[in-house]
């Protein structure tokens, strides 16, 4: 018997699923009764981006996935019914098992499905450290969490000797929330085209706040506006310390093929020293303390016809920085607009001009897509 309670039935070497014609309701279920064919998933991280990829299993662009389990940071639910609610991101909240890889796994290998698939909507450091590991045994891992593409060498090092053991990593949601910049540098590279250098805006939260930023009011006023529209972490200290974009862009160059170590980017941190170790509660009643070195930031290079831009830039040797740009009026990333992204790629074959990516890098939904597309890739 399966996990699901449905029987089963042995042709030659394959168990195929018996199960009567789906109701219209059991047609989209995210655990209703599937063909071998399906895809079975399992749901790490119920936050933002996990309940929007939730919506997105009751879509008909998901009839053919199932979700066999689902887990926050405390607890996980592996019951078909409460699998099927609507509200089981709230019901985790309060209800459900004490967290356990090991009986998650267990969901997937006892489903029929043709391909068994975790997905990481998590930032947390300590699951990624185990996405090399599951892709060792079989499972495809599709994510949105960079702590291992963008975290040490050896860890990256470690990530390619798994995939290439035939297990999938779908990473386009790392990059640029599902934007196509690793899809279409991996396409170069086959061509045999090769990056000589990068130059962009890689956070949607930095390109909404500085395209905003005009000096007329304090940046902790449209900081506070950022985080309350859900474009910056919980903690903005996340995004201002140029962290997340560090990673962002270890992961373009890895992909590239420069052999990058996290400590081989320089890193311009705006938060000042004095709130780096702060509580979270602490730091927000102490915003403004950013307003007047970013002001004077602003001053310097109005005086001088040009605006702020947190760039990310490799060149062709390899160096590679983040960090607040003064750029002209005239620089593609002076025209950006809301939380844009943009990712100017000259190659070998686009040297004259940039191949220029472009495109909203920030919301729950559109990296929820990038994660369903590269689970989608798998049929």
């Amino acid at each position: 018997m399966s996990s699901l309670g449905d029987a089963e039935t042995v042709v030659g070497a394959h168990p195929v699923r018996e199960c009567s014609l789906p109701t219209p309701e059991q047609k989209h279920s995210r655990t209703g009764c599937a063909p071998t064919s399906a895809i079975a998933i399992v749901l790490l991280g119920t936050g933002v981006v996990g309940g929007a990829f939730l919506k997105l299993l009751n879509t008909p662009a998901s009839s053919a996935l199932r979700l066999v389990g689902a887990a926050n940071s405390r607890r996980q639910q592996t019951d078909p019914a409460s699998l099927a609610s609507r509200a089981l991101r709230e019901q985790l909240n309060s209800r459900g098992d004490a967290r356990d890889n090991t009986s998650l796994l267990a969901a997937l290998d006892a489903s029929a499905a043709a391909a068994k698939v975790i997905i990481d909507a998590t930032a947390s450091t300590s699951l990624a450290a185990r996405h090399a590991e599951w892709l060792g045994r079989g499972y495809h891992v599709v994510t949105a969490n960079k702590a291992l593409a963008g975290g040490d060498l050896s860890s990256w090092r470690a990530l390619q000797a798994a995939t290439a053991q035939g297990a999938t990593y779908g990473d386009a949601a790392t990059v640029g929330a599902g934007l196509p910049v690793l899809s279409t540098l991996r396409r170069l590279r086959l061509c045999g085209d090769a990056l000589l250098t990068l130059e962009g805006v890689f956070s949607g939260s930095l390109s909404w706040l500085f395209n905003q930023y005009d000096g007329k009011q304090p940046f902790s006023a449209l900081l506070r506006e950022a985080r309350k529209l859900g474009y910056t972490e919980p903690d903005p200290r996340s995004d201002l310390s140029g962290e997340d974009v560090a990673r962002k862009l270890l992961i373009i160059a890895r992909h590239a093929g420069f052999s990058l170590g996290s400590e081989e980017v320089s890193v311009e941190n705006l938060v000042p020293e004095s709130l780096r170790a702060l509580d979270t509660e602490t730091f927000l009643t102490r915003l403004q303390e950013l307003d007047a070195p970013l002001a004077a930031r602003h001053a310097q290079a109005a005086s001088r016809g040009c605006v702020l831009r947190f760039l990310a830039r490799l060149n062709q040797r390899g160096h590679a920085r983040v960090g607040l740009v003064e750029v002209p009026h005239t620089h593609p990333a002076a025209r950006l607009y809301g939380t844009d992204n943009q990712f100017a790629l000259t190659t070998t074959r686009y040297n004259t001009q940039p191949l220029v990516i472009q495109g909203p890098g920030a919301g729950p939904e559109i990296t929820a897509q990038a994660l369903l597309g590269d689970v989608l890739a798998l049929l």
